[in-house]
């Protein structure tokens, strides 16, 4: 089997249309989360980074869609995790500086973390298929 994006089999084509759906979704939680924000200067530049890295994340993984190797598609799919973290980051700090309160912000941080574990899980097995 030819390897997909993210890890999985070309066979898998629910799941990786799962994850760039999901990727997807994402990035439009982050566009309307940003258009929310207050016009304060301190929002706009936290919510400007966020939108930058939230967004990136599923564009990253379907530019590894096109991958003409693992090598390549590693480096496409820990771009995409390095982005979840700066999102993760921005996150933090728009709930703990008060600007968004943290109960709103929840539903979000936690599909970060899923988001995020789904890679991780992926990157290990492109690893490990490709040291075979």
């Amino acid at each position: 089997m030819q390897n997909d994006e993210c890890g999985m089999q070309r066979g898998s084509m629910e799941q990786k249309r799962d994850i760039l759906e999901r990727t997807k979704a994402f990035a439009l939680r982050i566009i309307r989360l940003y258009s929310a924000l207050p016009q304060k200067t301190e929002a706009q530049v936290l919510g400007k980074q966020v939108l930058r890295s939230g967004t990136s994340v599923g564009a990253q993984l379907r530019e590894g869609k096109r991958s003409r190797s693992d090598v390549e598609m590693i480096s496409k799919t820990e771009s995409a995790l390095q982005e979840l973290e700066e999102t993760a980051y921005w996150l933090e700090l728009l709930a703990e500086s008060g600007i968004v309160k943290a109960e709103l912000l929840a539903d979000l941080q936690r599909e970060t973390d899923e988001l995020t574990a789904i890679l991780v899980t992926s990157v290990k097995t492109l690893k490990s298929r490709k040291a075979k």
